[in-house]
């Protein structure tokens, strides 16, 4: 018995290539239909006419080639949608676009702030999702047929295939045929017999690996799809104490999705009761965080319950069927205002937002009711920065060293003027325009600046008033999602994973085994074996099944070597006769392989 693989490499792909042209009519059906993906049609040259350009488009765009460029351009345009802010965060927006006023127009131009709903990036979307679909079905047919059709019939040289084995036998042809359908059977191949020649056939969840990456990708695709669709998101600013109710007003900003709006907005609150934070004290990383915690009571309902909770970085709470994250936390000094004539016009805490990881924070505070001594409406704002823990040095002027609250300080700057609320336009309120304002002087002419600790006060000049640090309050942050396609996004993900880890490691394969009578009134038997990629593991499952073909069909002893004409011809001094012996095989060619 003897087994032969060819080396190389390159055989078995010129015999699949062979097989798919037409060239090798031997393993035409054999070598063929080993995988459902379709072929290559970019090197085609399309027919003359409209229909014959559309036909040849359509081929290009369902092509595996053009569904993997799509995918690719899919992920390099996601990429400034994660560098560049977007609307569902309008504060970083403005933010950026205050900082980089050259650049901003362009960028707007180029839908940059609003990249996942770009005509641009839903044109590679569309495309990918119809490049999917168009590959999926005519796969999904093909592989349909292959699992109900018969392996194909055994090749007439099966001696051209990767792997080869064959010995003579006593057994008849019947027999071997039998006992090579049992040991197919038995290794859960699919096979058919025709006369004295067994097909088999086994690896078919490889193709069904490909189809349920592909199937899992048309998923996802549709998954994004739902939550672009369906999704919404909204921000709050909550300072401690205060709580917030799932209304359009009450968001300091919203998204909604095109079929989910502020209308479908789902009925819960809560409120901040407190916030927790904890910091590292010494070492490289003194003043990182290492812990933030929002303790609040949310209810569900117009007469829900009060439930005590929380809520951390990275761990969300659900309320009403919503995500409920923290996004970040700060200070919010509470102040007293009052006017030129003694009344309070304003009181109350104002959130300062952080500049730096140590606490550094600004923000103003505008008093659009204050009145001068003569009752006629003086309005008033103050801006400046806050400190946890108050330093100062040349450079960096006041900032914080560090961002809990062992040193706190307000600085702040006092104007009066126009705030130019009552012109109607809308206006950011962490950010003071002094356009119609003018800044506080001192009698001496310098400009009315204080640094203020809990409890002091400062008072302006003229009589125009004064404002009272009372104490701090910690604020919060939060965004409140809805997202309609978390699940089949992550069934899908699921499904694409496993589905390219069949594909990967599943091997199609084909096992032919034939018996016929030869010259010498005994049975020779061939086996050949066809893989889906180059293995090796195709000319051990062919020894496997040899070995286990022996008990019914074992093989003849090789007859003797006949001796070297030179031995014979130096032992007897006689040229020996040729060997004329019917039903000896010819030599293998060199370029069959080696036999083991």
């Amino acid at each position: 018995m003897s087994i032969t693989q060819k080396s190389g490499g390159g055989d078995e792909a010129a015999t699949a290539t062979n097989a798919a042209d037409g060239e090798s009519e031997e393993l035409g059906a054999a070598g063929a239909q080993l995988s459902t993906q379709p072929a290559d049609t970019l090197a085609q040259t399309p027919g003359l006419g409209v229909v014959g350009w559309l036909r040849w488009m359509w081929r290009q765009l369902t092509s595996m080639r053009v569904a993997l460029i799509l995918l690719f351009m899919l992920s390099l345009a996601a990429i400034p949608g994660s560098l560049i802010p977007q609307h569902s965060d309008q504060l970083k927006v403005d933010a950026f676009q205050q900082k980089h006023p050259t650049i901003t127009p362009l960028y707007e131009r180029l839908g940059m702030f609003h990249v996942y709903s770009s005509p641009w990036f839903s044109a590679i979307y569309i495309l990918l999702f119809v490049s999917l679909a168009g590959c999926i079905v005519p796969r999904t047919w093909q592989f349909v047929g292959q699992l109900r059709s018969r392996p194909p019939a055994t090749p007439r040289h099966l001696t051209r295939l990767p792997a080869y084995s064959t010995w003579r036998t006593d057994a008849t042809p019947e027999q071997v045929s039998a006992a090579a359908e049992r040991a197919l059977r038995g290794r859960r191949f699919r096979v058919s017999t025709t006369g004295t020649s067994v097909a088999g056939e086994k690896g078919y969840l490889r193709e069904a690996g490909n189809l349920m990456f592909h199937v899992a990708l048309f998923g996802l695709l549709i998954a994004f799809a739902a939550t672009s669709l369906e999704g919404a998101q909204g921000g709050k600013l909550i300072v401690e104490g205060d709580g917030f109710t799932n209304n359009p007003t009450q968001y300091d900003d919203f998204s909604g999705g095109t079929l989910y709006g502020k209308s479908d907005l789902q009925p819960f609150g809560f409120s901040l009761d407190s916030f927790d934070a904890t910091y590292a004290t010494s070492g490289p990383e003194r003043g990182s965080g290492r812990t933030f915690r929002a303790n609040i009571h949310y209810w569900t309902g117009p007469d829900g319950k009060p439930t005590k909770g929380e809520i951390s970085v990275n761990h969300p709470l659900s309320i009403g069927g919503e995500k409920v994250y923290l996004i970040s936390h700060g200070y919010a000094p509470v102040v007293t205002v009052k006017d030129a004539r003694g009344n309070v016009a304003y009181q109350g805490a104002v959130p300062f937002l952080p500049q730096d990881t140590l606490g550094t924070a600004t923000g103003v505070v505008k008093v659009p009711d204050a009145l001068d001594k003569n009752g006629k409406p003086d309005e008033m704002a103050f801006r400046g920065i806050f400190t946890p823990t108050f330093a100062l040095d040349k450079v960096r002027g006041p900032h914080s060293s560090f961002p809990a609250l062992d040193y706190p300080a307000l600085i702040l700057n006092a104007y009066h003027g126009d705030l130019g609320i009552d012109a109607g336009l809308p206006q950011n309120v962490y950010q003071l325009d002094t356009t119609h304002m003018t800044q506080l002087k001192e009698p001496d002419g310098e400009l009315v600046s204080k640094a203020l600790k809990p409890g002091d006060t400062m008072t302006l000049p003229d009589g125009r008033g004064s404002l009272r640090f009372d104490g701090i309050k910690t604020w919060a942050s939060f965004t409140v999602s809805h997202q309609a396609g978390n699940e089949a996004a992550l069934v899908s993900g699921a499904a694409a994973i496993l589905g390219l880890m069949g594909s990967l490691f599943i091997q199609r394969r084909r096992i032919w085994v034939r018996a016929v009578p030869s010259g010498d009134g005994d049975t020779l038997v061939e086996m050949g074996g066809l893989g889906r990629s180059e293995s090796a593991r195709i000319a051990d499952e062919i020894g496997d099944v040899a070995l286990q073909l022996q008990p019914d069909a074992p093989a003849k002893p090789d007859p003797d070597p006949d001796p070297d004409p030179d031995e014979a011809d130096a032992a007897t001094g006689d040229v020996p006769a040729p060997d004329s012996r019917p039903g000896d095989s010819a030599p293998q060619p060199a370029d069959e392989g080696a036999r083991a």
